[in-house]
């Protein structure tokens, strides 16, 4: 069996992915393709992994997960699939628990190590989505406001465009978790409105369907919604800027160090990521690619005729 993991991150549609391969999930079986998503992983295939407190210890919990992601392989298996791709962002982590730490992804290396042993060794290989600092904030903010957190406070923004911590970080953990596994890493950027571009990259097949590729879902509410939201609930919504559209709660400089720190995540990833991880930027023709706020970030002196265009 080939085993692959799709692992967000968050907040980069990822929900609109697992529709796609919800709406398709017939044709993926006749292709050998078994998928479990959230309604499976959720659902105590994936219990234990992460230890949750009871009379069992971390150690009894893993074991008993490891059997049970065994035995449902060994059906997925006897069902005529050669390859079952696990998907669901929240394998490494949560966006609560990355807005509480104010930083991304902190326990990514401990909880994937984890699922490295109870997949017994046998992943084949592991898809990570990053999205520009910027808008992966705001759109996380967004959606915890919307969901009743507080507003964030100045310094909040403040430190969080100030975090050291980047994507290089984030999957230089996720590699020393997963010694010997392939990494590749997809941009928001470019496969956010294209699942089918997405799936192609994730498992390698060259056909796939193309049905309900183009329903964008789950996104973060805009400042109009958030307005609403927050007033039903009685809280004070002055706080949120004036117009319509989608909310973006740093300032310019803060944009800007955002932004530079992506630039620098893409800087490493396209000189090779010192081996541990693989940058997919290609489009393909046929589909229509997400375009982006543009933004200038070029590092240092201009690198030939390389433009960055990212969000």
């Amino acid at each position: 069996m080939d085993i692959q993991l799709h692992l967000g991150a968050h907040r980069t549609a990822n929900t609109s992915f697992l529709h796609y391969l919800s709406e398709n999930n017939d044709s993926l079986r006749q292709s050998g393709l078994a998928v479990w998503g959230p309604k499976q992983t959720r659902d105590g295939l994936l219990t234990g992994v992460i230890p949750v407190e009871g009379r069992r210890t971390p150690a009894e919990q893993l074991e008993r997960a490891k059997s049970r992601i065994a035995l449902n392989l060994a059906e997925a298996e006897a069902s005529g699939a050669h390859t079952v791709l696990v998907t669901d962002e929240n394998m490494i982590g949560a966006t609560r628990r990355n807005l509480r730490d104010e930083r991304l992804y902190a326990a990514i290396g401990e909880r994937m190590a984890r699922f490295f042993e109870a997949f017994d060794g046998r992943i084949s290989s592991v898809s990570l989505s990053i999205r520009s600092q910027d808008t992966y904030w705001a759109s996380s903010l967004a959606f915890a406001v919307a969901r009743g957190h507080r507003l964030p406070s100045a310094r909040v923004l403040r430190h969080l465009s100030r975090s050291t911590r980047t994507w290089r970080d984030v999957i230089t953990d996720l590699a020393c978790a997963l010694p010997g596994i392939s990494i590749n890493v997809l941009p928001f950027e470019t496969f956010a409105g294209v699942p089918e571009a997405r799936l192609k990259a994730v498992t390698g097949l060259t056909e796939v369907p193309r049905r309900a590729s183009r329903e964008w879902l789950n996104r973060s509410p805009e400042l109009r919604v958030l307005r609403k939201l927050i007033n039903d609930r009685g809280g004070d919504s002055s706080f949120l800027p004036n117009g319509t559209g989608r909310w973006h709660p740093f300032n310019t400089e803060q944009v800007s160090a955002l932004r530079e720190a992506y630039a620098d995540d893409f800087f490493w990833l396209r000189a090779g990521a010192e081996d541990l991880a693989t940058l997919t930027e290609k489009t393909w023709p046929e589909t229509k690619r997400f375009e982006p706020q543009e933004a200038k970030m070029t590092r240092g002196r201009h690198h030939g005729k390389e433009h960055r265009r990212l969000a």
